[in-house]
């Protein structure tokens, strides 16, 4: 089967001369071919979303009308969440259990809170401030959005970008993520389904280079949102910048764990190797840094090596499995990379380190550090993958100053019985995200963003619908006069 772009509402043949292959990570088997876009397909898809923004046939629907349509795109996608769970395992390696228990219902729970959370955009009161005018204030759309997904969510990731973007009255142009574009491409036939008006939402697959690339620089493109890396979102950033594009960017991280004294260890140890663990490391909010007091460092240490021990890495379509491979070759030869670097450097492998056993497929075992030091890559840098590093503390400030020497700041987590101690860390840690006593839950209705090099702009909550809207001050003059008591500054003479 061959799998193509959806754009106006149909499918389109590539305009590439290659034919892309997408290949299961955890076989290296090819499941499905694609045909490839190109210039020619993303200008059409630009323009035919554009015309549908200007036309009115989304934008100027009524909120009601633009929430049922997004209401039953949910339901849809739920009545055949069987498809979804087995393209997303087949084209991610992710273990079906992780796409069925969480990816899928928190998508389809982002996608409804925002369908009713469009019909409440409000903003300031409306007034007479300087008793000459009312004043108030319009939330509008902004045009074409261009979305780009990321690999290690391919669906849940391009949900959480659609959702707010329509709502707010949006038309959309996603370009999926070249790994992993099955499942976002399935979405299109079913918008057509739930009523959203052909040419509202495109769906594009081919190479970012192609692709990305004529998204950000195309001017008809009012706005950008990327979950990528850092590099990435610097990229994009320097080529918006000559149209002072808006950008919305959720980038890499490096996430903290700090376990005080006072800590419920078990817990702590459960929690924090959980984190470490999801979708493989697979996740810019994964723990992939402990900070450890020093009490508790051994103990910790050998509690986290027996639970990352015990994880089940296999087939990621047995509902046993717990971890499936990373997504690609390069992707596992950088993990080992870093692995063999921090080895090299004087790091101790408690557990792991090295290529998973299977036969085939991107496997790594998965790793704890130890023996590691603050500046050291593996410390600083994201490697998305299996492994976690351990460092010891013995103060308060201390594990602060480490947790915040890293260029990112996504999300990070407190582990301590005190709530002053939590509540203190919280205010000082520079993550746009804290967990208390817990590492990796969301919520549709809280935002999910960072700071720092992890980028700008929320997913999730009213502050998305914040993000993909514009503000209009809208002032009309409360009395008809032609001389308003304000001219004299320019024409006419001072009141006496």
């Amino acid at each position: 089967m061959q799998w193509t772009s959806w754009v106006n509402g149909k499918w389109i043949e590539g305009d590439q001369a290659e034919t892309g292959e997408i290949i299961n990570p955890a076989t290296q088997e090819v499941v499905a071919s694609l045909a490839v876009a190109g210039e020619r397909s993303v200008n059409q898809a630009i323009q035919t979303a554009w015309d549908a923004f200007h036309d009115g046939r989304w934008s100027r629907l009524a909120y009601g009308e633009r929430a049922a349509c997004l209401f039953k795109l949910a339901d849809l996608i739920e009545s055949k969440q069987a498809d979804f769970v087995h393209w997303e395992s087949v084209q991610s390696g992710k273990p079906v259990k992780l796409v069925q228990y969480s990816d899928i219902p928190f998508g389809l729970d982002n996608l409804r809170y925002f369908a009713g959370a469009g019909r409440v955009l409000e903003g300031q009161a409306t007034a007479e401030y300087n008793g000459l005018h009312t004043s108030w204030i319009r939330r509008e759309p902004l045009g074409v959005v261009g979305a780009i997904a990321p690999w290690n969510y391919p669906l849940m990731m391009a949900l959480w970008k659609i959702a707010p973007a329509l709502a707010a009255g949006n038309t959309v142009v996603l370009k999926p993520a070249s790994l992993t574009p099955l499942t976002a491409l399935m979405l299109g036939p079913l918008a057509q389904e739930a009523g959203i008006p052909d040419g509202v939402l495109n769906i594009v697959a081919g190479p970012g280079r192609v692709v990305g690339d004529a998204l950000v620089r195309d001017p008809r493109v009012a706005m950008i949102t990327l979950t990528g890396d850092t590099q990435t979102g610097r990229t994009i950033m320097a080529a918006a910048a000559a149209r002072v594009k808006r950008l919305h960017l959720e980038l890499g991280g490096k996430a903290p764990a700090l376990v005080f004294e006072d800590a419920d260890l078990d817990a702590a140890i459960q929690g924090i190797a959980v984190a470490a663990l999801v979708n493989s490391g697979q996740d810019c909010t994964a723990a992939t840094r402990a900070y450890v007091h020093h009490r508790h460092y051994d103990r910790f240490v050998e509690g986290v090596k027996a639970l990352f021990e015990s994880a089940r890495v296999g087939n990621p379509e047995d509902m046993r499995t717990d971890l499936g491979p990373v997504i690609s070759a390069a992707q596992r030869q950088k993990v080992l990379g870093y692995i063999e670097q921090a080895r090299t450097m004087g790091a101790q492998v408690v557990t792991g380190g090295q290529a998973g056993p299977q036969p085939a497929g991107f496997y790594v075992e998965p790793t704890v550090l130890s023996h590691v030091e603050q500046h050291w890559p593996c410390v600083q840098e994201e490697i998305f993958g299996p492994v976690l590093v351990v460092l010891p503390f013995t103060s308060d400030q201390e594990a602060l100053a480490m947790a915040n020497d890293v260029d990112y700041g996504l999300a990070s987590s407190v582990w301590t019985t005190q709530l002053d101690r939590g509540l203190e860390m919280s205010r000082q840690l520079q993550f746009g995200e804290v967990w208390l006593n817990d590492h990796l839950p969301l919520t549709s209705e809280m935002p999910h963003g960072g700071v720092k090099q992890s980028g700008f702009g929320h997913d999730l909550s009213h502050y998305a619908l914040e993000d993909f809207s514009t503000v209009k001050h809208v002032m009309a003059a409360v009395k008809q006069d032609a001389v308003k008591p304000w001219h004299f500054t320019v024409l006419g003479d001072v009141p006496e």
